[in-house]
């Protein structure tokens, strides 16, 4: 069932959305060749708790962390660890922020010091495939539009979009209805309705799509060993366009590519 949120519980979720991406720029400034992931989900955890929210994943089915760290080939729900970041590795951080029992999510990749121009060019294409799926998130299109806009414009890059994984509707709860394909076809799918709160998440491989789960029974790592990417935004669907909770750059127009 989709819950549609009103306009106070969309102002409450922003609230939530605006710590996230606050938390983002920080982590922008940190990321660097030396540090670890495993400093980064500390620092999370206290700049959190300095501002009255908490990390929503950090217990999620057991999940130990209060964020997933997934460098380089791993396409998502990497462990934070105490293995130093290496000049050129890219690094998606993801993150669930609680304010007062509501929710935003967000995911972003960052190049680690000098990265090559292949890795800047998959970080450039997974971004702006984002932001054109975040354009088609209007009152009376379809979940499928979403899709067909990220997966064609990603695929005529020459790389693929993951399948295993999905973008959600959020609220109270980090998963709710509907799941939001990041690939399919216009003109498919549940209509998006005004109240409409959803994530959009697009993961990008250079190589094959598909995944593989590791030891820990949590992080996807690509079959072939490509490198992947990810950038998520929490948005809200009104009736004048969506409105991006998780921006990081205030003032901009959220319906643009960054």
């Amino acid at each position: 069932m989709i819950i549609l949120k009103t306009p106070e519980q969309i102002e409450k979720m922003s609230k939530a959305g605006k710590i996230l991406a606050s938390l983002h720029r920080e982590i922008a400034k940190m990321i660097k060749p030396g540090i670890t992931t495993q400093e980064i989900d500390g620092f999370v955890e206290k700049y959190l708790e300095e501002r009255g929210a908490s990390p929503e994943q950090k217990g999620y089915q057991g999940y130990p962390f209060a964020i997933c760290a997934s460098v380089n080939d791993e396409i998502c729900h990497g462990f934070p660890r105490d293995e130093k970041l290496k000049n050129g590795d890219i690094v998606t951080i993801d993150m669930v922020v609680n304010l007062d029992g509501w929710l935003a999510d967000s995911a972003w990749s960052y190049g680690v010091g000098d990265i090559s121009e292949e890795n800047q060019r998959l970080l450039d294409v997974t971004k702006k495939a984002l932001y054109l799926g975040i354009e088609e998130a209007k009152v009376g299109n379809r979940l499928g539009d979403i899709g067909y806009a990220i997966q064609s414009f990603v695929e005529a890059q020459g790389y693929s979009v993951v399948k295993d994984f999905v973008g959600h509707g959020i609220g109270k709860d980090m998963h709710e209805d509907p799941q939001v394909l990041h690939y399919g076809t216009k003109g498919r799918g549940p209509r998006l309705m005004e109240g409409m709160v959803i994530t959009i998440e697009p993961m990008v491989n250079t190589g094959d799509y598909r995944m593989k789960i590791v030891e820990n029974g949590w992080t996807a790592k690509t079959v072939d060993k490509s490198v992947s990417a990810q950038y998520e935004h929490t948005l809200a669907i009104t009736k004048d366009g969506p409105i991006v909770l998780t921006e990081q750059n205030e003032g901009i127009d959220t319906q643009k590519e960054e």
